[in-house]
């Protein structure tokens, strides 16, 4: 089982998101109901150590909080933009609920993640894109900023790799007080 804990966004930004699609060259844009934002990724795991995850996660604490998405921006690997993102306002509550998250996982026996947390939502693949319409399209679209919602829950997803795309189902939910 391949697993991931993050923020399942309301439909309210989700909606939001998908209207900034546009028929651009080379991007497969991620489905609506697959929207989300990665807190931790996990990976491969037996039953027994997603009991494990279970187990720490319902014991994590967190207060809600309000989360803004804003911005749009690329992440390049080897020279070649592979993907397009929105991101993220500054949150304290949102670093703060990450490390909690990071911490509870480490305690059910998951090695340290070493990579920094850089908070945003992917919005598309992308394949042999042109660089001038990316750019132009990233320009045009940067001062995309979200409706405020309240973040709640906390997700553990399960994720199932297909051909055209993964496929994420929410497993459980734990709630924020």
């Amino acid at each position: 089982m391949r697993l991931f804990v993050g923020l399942d966004l309301p439909w309210e930004i989700r909606s939001e998101l998908t209207k900034l699609r546009t028929s651009l060259p080379g991007a497969r844009w991620v489905a609506e109901e697959s929207l989300h934002l990665t807190l931790r990724f996990i990976g491969e795991v037996t039953p027994n150590q997603a009991e494990d995850i279970d187990v720490a996660l319902h014991n994590l604490r967190g207060k809600k909080f309000p989360l803004t998405l804003t911005g749009l921006g690329t992440l390049s690997r080897s020279g070649r933009e592979i993907s397009l993102w929105a991101g993220v306002e500054r949150s304290a509550a949102l670093e703060h609920l990450q490390a909690k998250v990071e911490t509870a996982l480490q305690r059910a026996g998951l090695p340290p993640e070493r990579r920094r947390f850089v908070p945003h939502v992917t919005l598309a693949r992308l394949d042999s894109l042109v660089d001038s319409r990316l750019a132009a399209y990233v320009q045009a679209n940067n001062l995309f900023r979200s409706s405020t919602v309240e973040i709640d829950h906390v997700t553990l997803f399960s994720s199932l790799l297909g051909k055209e795309a993964a496929v994420y189902t929410a497993e459980v939910a734990y709630p924020l007080a």
